[in-house]
C-alpha cells in the first residue's frame, strides 16, 4: 500500500524543500505543495481556521485518490492544528498517514520569510497568519520530527530518505 507523508510546520519551516529533496533523492512520489494548491484547487480558500480545514479536507481528499491509484504523495502544508492534521489522517486512513514535524522555531521562519508573508502578516495586510495572528500546535507524537533549523535541508531530506526506507 501507497503512503501519504504529511509535512506540517509553519511556512519558512523548509516543508517544500525537504519534499523536493527527498523526491530528488529517489523516493518515488508526487508532491502536493499549499502555494501550488491555493493558485487552483484551493483558491477560494482564505487563512481563517475553517478555510484551513477545508484546504487540508480538500489536499486529504486528493492524496486518499493518489494513494489509491498507487502514487506516493509527499504533502507539505502548515496545517496548523491537531484538529486539522487528524482530520487528513481520518479522511486518508491512519494506515496511510506519515506525519512529519519540520520543527523549525518561528524566529527562524520569520528570518528566512522568503515570501514574505511574515512581513504582511506584521504589517497588517494579511489576516489570519500562522505563527503571528493565528495559532500553531505542533504535533505532539509525530512519527518522525526534523529539526531544521540546525540540520540543512539536504540533511534533513536524507534523514527522512532513510526512515520512509525503513518503513514502508
Amino acid at each position: 500500500m501507497k503512503k501519504v507523508i504529511w509535512l506540517t510546520g509553519l511556512s519558512g519551516a523548509g516543508k517544500t524543500t525537504i519534499a523536493e529533496k527527498v523526491i530528488e533523492l529517489g523516493y518515488n512520489a508526487t508532491k502536493l505543495d499549499g502555494d501550488i494548491m491555493r493558485k487552483g484547487l484551493c483558491k477560494d480558500l482564505g487563512y481563517t481556521i475553517d478555510d484551513r480545514r477545508e484546504n487540508i479536507r480538500r489536499v486529504a481528499e486528493v492524496s486518499k485518490i493518489l494513494i489509491k491509484n498507487n502514487i506516493n504523495c509527499i504533502c507539505s502544508f502548515i496545517s496548523p492544528t491537531k484538529e486539522i492534521r487528524d482530520l487528513a489522517k481520518e479522511i486518508i486512513g491512519e494506515q496511510n498517514f506519515i506525519e512529519v514535524h519540520i520543527d523549525t522555531p518561528l524566529n527562524k521562519c520569520i528570518e528566512r520569510d522568503t515570501k514574505g508573508y511574515y512581513k504582511k502578516a506584521k504589517s497588517g495586510q494579511l489576516k489570519n497568519f500562522t505563527g503571528i495572528n493565528s495559532v500553531y500546535e505542533p504535533p505532539i507524537q509525530p512519527n518522525i520530527k526534523l529539526n531544521c533549523f540546525e540540520i540543512p535541508p539536504l540533511e534533513s531530506a536524507k534523514i527522512l530518505f532513510e526512515y520512509l526506507n525503513k518503513i514502508i
